[in-house]
């Protein structure tokens, strides 16, 4: 999704949000040390196959998903990651694993780990490697309407 149609989704809806430009970073934690954002506060979106359908597995940046508790989380029999080739086609404008959180406006699934539920602010990347959006979690919440729960561990 480019950058723009987020915007204007997020403006439709009357969403108050800041852009961050940064230097390109490729791992959350990177982008969370260059914008001086708390990992925790750092949304990461995970791409999972959740009995062979594509979801979006939400988790702060110092976190990593837990397929196991993910699948109970879901009821599902079979969570596993889904690889580059079957997910990048449906983020055409979008940098490959930048895809911004918003999987309603792709009818996927969205999971999101209670860690973040937490926040009162949240920030993730707006489809590039070099930008972020941040907003109130409440807003965050009410626009997708995730499956809030508990499948996400500290990365020690």
């Amino acid at each position: 999704m480019p950058v723009q149609k987020l915007k204007a989704f997020l403006d439709e809806n009357g969403i108050k949000y800041v852009t961050i430009q940064h230097s390109a970073a490729y791992t959350a934690q990177e982008v969370a040390a260059y914008t001086h954002i708390p990992g925790k506060e750092l949304a990461k979106t995970v791409m999972v196959k959740i009995d062979g359908k594509l979801a979006m597995a939400v988790v702060p940046a110092s976190h990593r998903v837990d397929l196991d508790r993910l699948r109970d989380v879901a009821g599902a029999k079979h969570v596993e990651l889904a690889s580059e080739g079957e997910f990048k086609g449906y983020f055409p404008a979008c940098d490959v694993g930048a895809m911004p959180p918003f999987g309603n406006l792709y009818e996927m699934d969205v999971y999101v780990s209670d860690a973040l539920a937490e926040d009162v602010e949240i920030a993730f990347s707006a489809g590039s490697h070099s930008e972020l959006i941040r907003l109130a979690y409440a807003d965050y919440e009410r626009l997708v309407q995730p499956k809030v729960a508990s499948f996400s561990t500290r990365v020690p």
